[in-house]
């Protein structure tokens, strides 16, 4: 297939303009977890944040200051690789639905933007399971600072799903509803922004299209009954329903997150790449025989969490 016929089918297939940072490629691990094995959460080895996250924010929001001068994508990469290097292996990358210029300034609401500012922040930390983390609400917290300081996304129009008591709780269910609901809502002219901070995995992949023979994951809170949240999934209920004329933005701050939104193009941070290329790999026909879920498929999710946490409460009363 010629690039032209790729990059039309392309757009049919991702209408919006998407794109992701990740901590580390599909083969490597963040730097506060271990090897997601047949499944049990690994050893955090008591890191109390995402690597990722927090080089991010130190390139873009160091004191909590934005940076006086305007950076390119490539430098916002290669300088969060420059403050990874000493203590981490792990190589940022760049992925997106259009073939960027990684030589063009980063941004997150791009120069004429008219329309609503809208984030999905998840921040897991398995409280009370084993491999518990310490620092995935700080970075949650952290990235709505600085998206409500620097880009003007206003609290209202901000959903964090914490396992901390407080906010909603980032089950599957309820994750998957926070995506589909931003992805219905986004019009074109409109920005989105999905932060994840938790546990990545992998499962084996059911249709022979990842490079690696897997699924890449999330692992909500509650994956022991639920499952996981595999790319393929975050493709149908987030990517392939956002609108043309939408600007998503995702930092997913997890192990083998390389490809976890399935996007055609790529650029790591390796000090080799110079320009984005696209991933030789990318299956379209797999893609456009997938049936995206829009939002009203949702509510049975939302539904399902509902009658649980009622069924729970009934219970209570009955003893």
């Amino acid at each position: 297939m010629g690039d032209f016929e790729f990059e039309g089918r392309v757009e049919k297939l991702i209408p919006a303009e998407v794109r992701m940072i990740s901590g580390c490629a599909d083969s490597q691990t963040s730097a506060d977890v271990g090897h997601v094995g047949e499944f049990q959460l690994p050893d955090p080895a008591g890191r109390a944040g995402g690597a990722c996250t927090s080089a991010l924010l130190k390139v873009l929001y160091a004191e909590e200051r934005a940076p006086t001068e305007d950076l390119s994508w490539v430098e916002v990469l290669t300088r969060m690789r420059e403050i990874l290097r000493g203590d981490y292996t792990q190589i940022p990358q760049l992925t997106s639905s259009r073939k960027l210029d990684v030589h063009s300034p980063f941004n997150i609401v791009p120069p004429g933007s008219y329309g609503t500012r809208r984030a999905v922040l998840i921040g897991i930390n398995y409280v009370g399971q084993q491999g518990e983390l310490s620092g995935c609400h700080n970075d949650a917290k952290n990235i709505k600072k600085y998206l409500m300081n620097v880009h003007g996304f206003l609290e209202d129009d901000i959903v964090c799903l914490f396992d901390d008591g407080y906010h909603r709780s980032p089950t599957k269910n309820n994750i998957i509803y926070a995506l589909q609901n931003l992805a219905a809502d986004s019009q074109p002219g409109d920005v989105a922004f999905v932060h994840y901070s938790g546990h990545g995995g992998f499962v084996p992949d059911d249709d022979g299209d990842e490079e690696d023979g897997y699924d890449e994951t999330m692992i909500p809170v509650d994956f022991q009954s639920a499952g996981q949240i595999r790319d393929d999934d975050l493709f149908k209920y987030l990517v392939g329903p956002m609108q043309a004329g939408v600007t998503l933005t995702a930092l997913m701050d997890c192990c083998h997150s390389g490809t976890i939104l399935d996007l055609p193009y790529r650029f790591k941070a390796d000090g080799e790449a110079e320009n984005m290329g696209k991933d030789e790999r990318y299956d379209t026909e797999k893609f456009e025989a997938m049936d995206v879920v829009f939002a009203g498929a949702a509510v049975a999710c939302c539904l399902h969490d509902i009658c649980s946490c009622l069924f729970c409460l009934l219970a209570l009363f009955d003893e």
